[in-house]
């Protein structure tokens, strides 16, 4: 081999080192358009998989409730709400009430709020005032009721 022909090699090795300029605005267009259609789905899936946690939440606070209604032939009163399933708030009211809770703390929403409890002719409800921390509100910020939540 001639020195010219070493030279051209060695001209030829070095000019393919890295991307073209249309290499890279291709690869970029590529993205941009996997992006276009990825990002829509996935912006706002933390906020459903908030809700969606909290309706599972309930219905550990639902299992609870039920349990001590077994024991107690009723569920707790308004106002004794989800802490009477970590104590007893009348031995006398609920004398078969076991000595062990049904729930070691009280269970918060995935916004850190407690739930609000209300007894009802149907049973109970469970409500998360949702991100928002108020009753009321639309969109992420609703109310997450346990009569709602699918089953």
């Amino acid at each position: 081999m001639n020195s010219k022909n070493r030279h051209n090699n060695t001209i030829n090795s070095t000019k393919r080192k890295g991307f073209s300029l249309l290499e890279l605005l291709v690869v970029i267009l590529i993205l941009g358009i996997l992006a276009a259609f990825v990002a829509p789905n996935l912006i706002g899936q933390g906020e459903k998989a908030k809700r969606d946690l909290v309706c599972v939440q309930m219905n550990n606070v639902a299992q609870a409730l039920k349990m001590f209604k077994l024991d107690n032939g009723m569920y707790p009163d308004t106002e004794e709400g989800i802490p009477a399933l970590m104590s007893n708030p009348d031995a006398s009211k609920y004398p078969n009430y076991p000595n062990i809770m049904y729930l070691e703390n009280e269970p918060k929403d995935s916004w850190n709020n407690t739930f609000a409890y209300i007894k009802n002719e149907a049973g109970f409800d469970l409500i998360s005032f949702g991100a928002d921390r108020k009753e009321g509100g639309s969109g992420d910020a609703e109310d997450i009721f346990f009569s709602k939540c699918k089953k």
